[in-house]
């Protein structure tokens, strides 16, 4: 037995110092999100719609980069594991210019193509014009987005998740007291909740930059090391593809039954997204542990803590589908009184309910493959998964009326799907290849 087989595993208290800020952080954004639903909800069905579209395309605009946290993530990590802390930065601060460039490039896309992609999705024109208004503003948050995203990936790479708490913290915070003042008794309405949105990108892009020069980490950009992590990125926003053009046809399906149903999905959907991040702060563990172990050789240790964090979050998700089987008759009324969409919330909310514990797995092994550089392996099963079973459940729904419950059982399947995906991947070994 050698020495590395001898090693203990890591402790629990290790994988929370790093799991907990992580959730912070990872909640933050959606729990932000949830109150500016909350607010406005109260304004109606249509700018309920409203927010529910346009925050559904922001989500698909910058999720479809979220290797620029990710992939950063698994190269610093590596990085860092293999005694290498100043190279590791380095890449935070060209994956900072690389989401400040490609940030702009979204920015200016839409902006011109904003109202004819909604009008598409919506099939009402009430809700399109809503939606519009409300992305023309958010969008303007695209580089900060990108720039909070690349600083999350190199801090978690070098096992820092204290410091992106207190900046998104920071940002969200003021953001939330602005949103009810502008919607409100500014008079701003829908639009305030977006001009609050950017308010919150700004401060927090702004502190992850004065982190990077305190670093000196921000010098000239390098072509060469952002191509390498633009390769990198390429399966990643591949496989972010995969779950935009699902949620995003959910969305379209939803709109196109009622307001009310499209406004019931964006409530169900946003405590999907904020259990989703909950569970995935382990996940984040992962990655940074994973990456770490692997850069540093340690292959049996590595393997031992992907099942270690699983069993972990398995039990997280059992924790939170019982939490929220037992809220299911109040909750929903803190997001709107529109009976409406009230009425619609149960065809969803039981399914939900029921993924956590699948999602608890599906998350943490994604976590322990993306800490190990495994993108093409999870650029394939998601792209099989997403299009072989949740996107044709969705379609289905729309062309038979099965409305909400069809697109929630397409989620489901599309978890289960990926869950055997990856415990079968993790079983077998192939992803723990060691070395910076």
């Amino acid at each position: 037995m050698t020495n590395e087989d001898n090693a203990e595993r890591v402790t629990a208290a290790r994988v929370l110092a790093l799991a907990i800020p992580a959730l912070g952080v990872l909640a933050a954004e959606p729990l932000y999100v949830l109150v500016d639903t909350a607010v406005v909800g109260h304004l109606g069905a249509v700018p309920l719609a409203g927010l529910a579209l346009g925050g559904t395309v922001l989500s698909v605009l910058t999720s479809q980069l979220t290797f620029l946290s990710y992939g950063t993530t698994a190269r610093t990590a590596r990085l860092y594991g293999a005694g290498r802390r100043t190279d590791a930065v380095a890449e935070g601060g060209q994956a900072t210019w690389l989401a400040i460039f490609v940030g702009l490039a979204v920015l200016v896309f839409a902006q011109l193509f904003a109202h004819p992609i909604l009008a598409a999705l919506a099939g009402n024109p009430a809700v399109a014009d809503a939606a519009a208004s409300w992305l023309r503003i958010a969008i303007i948050g695209a580089p900060a987005i990108l720039i909070t995203l690349a600083g999350n990936g190199w801090m978690r790479g070098i096992q820092d998740t204290v410091r992106p708490l207190y900046y998104i913290l920071a940002g969200n915070i003021l953001s939330a007291i602005a949103c009810p003042l502008l919607v409100y008794p500014l008079g701003f309405g829908l639009e305030g909740s977006a001009i609050a949105n950017v308010l919150a990108q700004y401060t927090a892009a702004t502190l992850f930059l004065i982190a990077l020069r305190s670093e000196r980490a921000m010098v000239r950009p390098r072509w060469t090391i952002m191509k390498a992590q633009m390769v990198l990125g390429r399966d990643l926003i591949l496989r972010s593809l995969s779950f935009q053009i699902c949620f995003l046809s959910a969305a379209a399906v939803a709109a196109r039954e009622s307001a009310a149903a499209l406004g019931a999905h964006q409530i169900v959907y946003q405590l999907w997204v904020f259990l989703s991040l909950i569970l995935d702060s382990l996940a984040i563990a992962a990655q940074a542990l994973i990456g770490a172990e692997l850069g540093a050789e340690r292959v049996a240790r590595a393997r031992a803590v992907a099942w270690q964090i699983t069993r972990y979050s398995l039990g997280l998700g059992v924790f939170l589908a019982l939490v929220f089987a037992a809220l299911a008759g109040v909750l929903p009324h803190a997001f709107t009184n529109d009976q409406g969409v009230l009425a619609q919330i149960p065809h969803a909310w039981w399914l939900f309910v029921a993924q956590q514990p699948v999602a608890g797995i599906v998350f943490a092994l994604d976590g322990v493959l993306l800490g190990a550089a495994d993108t093409r392996f999870l650029r394939t099963t998601t792209l099989a998964c997403a299009l072989g079973a949740f996107l044709p459940l969705i379609w289905l729904s729309w062309a038979f009326g099965w409305g909400l419950t069809g697109i929630w059982i397409g989620l489901t399947m599309f978890l289960v799907t990926r869950m055997v995906a990856v415990v079968l991947r993790t079983r077998s070994g192939h992803w723990a290849v060691a070395g910076a």
